[in-house]
């Protein structure tokens, strides 16, 4: 009787779109994402500060496009297209270095991040999408606040997006669950070890300090705007040249910003898809390194639409040559 019970609440549970922290727990998980959101406006003000006082050095310009190309892609080449849609299979080794430099990109644990989007990519721009820009649990949105939502107000939602349901096989593998589990030692480390290249390289606790400003809050900035207007730009301005059931667009900035991330009306044609860009001139550099990758045998079974798939799908049925 009560293993039936049990059973059955662990049924509804599995059920669920969404859970609902209890309230101090609430609090804490708003003030982090509070932190997360503002701290990077703050530490690019200081870096902008001691750029006009010092000017900047070469090695915190570099220390800047490694950082962002690194954790750019954590989330784009692991949280996103091998997790998420498992677009391409890999090694242990290689889903290690996924889940620590897509947590040294400040969006939240792979079980959140793979929840959420599967979520969203479930009910794209419903009433149940965590994070359109037309739609707030029912209530039609303009552009302004549509735009708000989407890309920063959603993520102050009181519920959380259901792990049992849109990720199980997260939780089922113990490699990848503990992993994701140290969520922020990997965050801190990703943002300590630049800091600490820095000094090292300078001998001085200003290149520390310019090193961890430049490649820590200057580059969550950027990072994090260019991913969350993946959700709000690229689903409200740009081409849409397959028939999606969605507002999801192909937005030619965000995909440059982004890695290939803005061509959303491609990717929800083809969810599964390990390339986004379909057309030579169509910026993805996602797909560019998993091309690489798979030259180089660190990744295989790598999941590509068909010419003649993409032909059914274009809503002009016309297809040039893919890239």
């Amino acid at each position: 009787m009560i293993a039936d019970t049990l059973n059955k609440d662990a049924s509804d549970i599995r059920l669920r779109l969404t859970v609902t922290p209890p309230p101090d727990r609430t609090r804490l998980i708003r003030t982090v994402t509070a932190v997360v959101i503002v701290g990077p406006v703050i530490g690019c003000i200081a870096a902008a500060a001691l750029a006009i006082r010092y000017g900047v050095s070469a090695a915190a310009i570099a220390g800047f496009i490694v950082a962002y190309v690194l954790t750019t892609l954590g989330v784009t080449l692991g949280y996103h297209r091998h997790f998420a849609h498992r677009s391409f299979r890999t090694s242990r080794a290689m889903q290690a270095i996924f889940i620590v430099l897509g947590a040294s990109a400040l969006q939240g644990s792979l079980l959140y991040w793979v929840s959420t989007h599967r979520r969203h990519h479930q009910f794209s721009d419903t009433a149940d999408d965590p994070h359109s820009p037309h739609n707030r649990g029912g209530q039609s949105l303009g552009p302004f606040d549509g735009f708000w939502h989407g890309h920063i107000a959603w993520m102050f939602s009181r519920d959380v997006t259901n792990a049992m349901r849109f990720a199980p096989d997260i939780l089922r593998d113990p490699f990848v669950f503990a992993l994701q589990s140290r969520y922020g030692l990997w965050a801190l480390i990703g943002l300590a070890l630049p800091a600490a290249i820095g000094g090292l390289w300078s001998g001085t606790a200003y290149g520390a300090l310019e090193m961890f400003l430049w490649s820590g809050p200057v580059r969550l900035l950027g990072v994090h705007h260019a991913s969350w207007a993946v959700g709000s730009i690229s689903h409200l301005y740009g081409r849409r040249p397959f028939a999606t059931g969605d507002h999801s667009a192909n937005n030619f900035w965000v995909a440059v910003f982004a890695f290939g991330e803005g061509l959303q009306n491609n990717h929800h044609a083809f969810p599964r898809a390990a390339r986004h860009a379909f057309r030579w001139w169509e910026p993805d550099l996602s797909g560019l390194v998993i091309a690489g990758l798979e030259r180089a045998r660190l990744i295989w079974d790598v999941n590509r639409p068909t010419p003649e798939q993409l032909t059914a799908a274009r809503r002009d049925n016309t297809l040039a040559k893919p890239a």
